[in-house]
């Protein structure tokens, strides 16, 4: 396991190397080598290291769409090189490695070091936020096995959680025999949710929707119905566990091509028929929204 700490620290340097040259990946092999014998000089196998980053760079731009979903108030680029990078490493480890040969603990754990030694006086806690706030959303796999993390963020009292606002819809159209499709977007963790967006301080709920929508995906929307008010807990990487109340509205749009804005999280968005809704795989929170959406659009 050792060899596995100082190999992933031999990663985190090759990577960083590549980032700030450019990204430039026919040079990877040979940074690869070269951090090797200057960081771990006597290791003769160093053929995790070489899978680890190709495994990385191959998964590049859904570690960085899962990075700007889970930190969303971080832009990949104001990220610290150092930051970016170890999530990279350790997000790569907890989605995409076997389980068996890297379990969900080490991976984070793993990550939370790095970030210790090599990055700033903060790093540490916001990686542990981005990685906790991830395991969440994969449904804490092994969490009675094992604990996740000893770095845990200090626990705050539901009542003394920050408030975050946000709107959603679940927006209907109809084609041009009068079938009704609905509009949902994938994100990078495998679930059909709904458009939604956080709000700005004092934005009217329905106009900051619209909005959030508009930027979402190119749709514009007139709002038919309330729908209902949702709230669950996140981990913020600068702010611990925060609440966030999403309230939903029913909204119509004309029929056409959806457009993905540059929202971090989310990779597809499509028009589905109702029958064809039931296949798709939902957050256990929003298919109750949605039931009731298409009740209303039926009856």
């Amino acid at each position: 396991m050792a060899n596995r700490h100082l190999s992933r620290s031999v990663v985190l340097q090759t990577l960083f190397e590549w980032d700030f040259n450019g990204q430039k990946n026919k040079d990877i092999a040979d940074i690869i080598k070269r951090d090797a014998l200057e960081f771990a000089p006597g290791m003769s196998d160093i053929s995790f290291i070489e899978n680890l980053i190709k495994g990385i760079l191959a998964k590049r731009e859904d570690l960085n769409h899962i990075i700007e979903k889970a930190a969303p108030d971080w832009p990949l680029d104001k990220i610290s090189p150092i930051d970016r990078n170890v999530l990279r490493i350790g997000l790569y480890e907890l989605l995409f490695s076997d389980r068996k040969d890297v379990p969900a603990k080490v991976a984070i754990n793993e990550a939370i070091e790095l970030g210790k030694t090599f990055g700033g006086e903060t790093s540490g806690r916001f990686i542990n936020g981005v990685m906790g706030a991830v395991y969440k959303e994969l449904g804490e796999p092994d969490k009675d096995a094992v604990s996740p993390t000893k770095h845990k963020i200090a626990d705050i009292p539901y009542e003394s959680m920050p408030i975050q606002n946000l709107g959603g819809a679940v927006i209907y159209s109809k084609d041009e025999q009068g079938e009704i499709y609905l509009a949902f977007v994938h994100d990078v963790f495998g679930h059909w949710t709904l458009s939604k967006g956080k709000l700005d301080k004092d934005e009217d709920v329905k106009g900051g929707t619209i909005r959030k929508i508009k930027e979402e995906t190119d749709l514009d929307i007139t709002i038919t119905h309330d729908l209902s008010d949702n709230e669950y807990i996140a981990n913020d990487p600068e702010h611990g566990k925060i609440r966030k109340q999403v309230h939903y509205f029913l909204a119509k749009t004309q029929f056409g091509p959806i457009n993905l804005g540059p929202s971090g999280g989310l990779n597809d968005a499509k028009w589905f028929k109702l029958g064809d809704i039931l296949e798709l795989n939902f957050y256990n929170d929003i298919l109750p929204v949605v039931t009731k959406a298409i009740k209303l659009l039926t009856e």
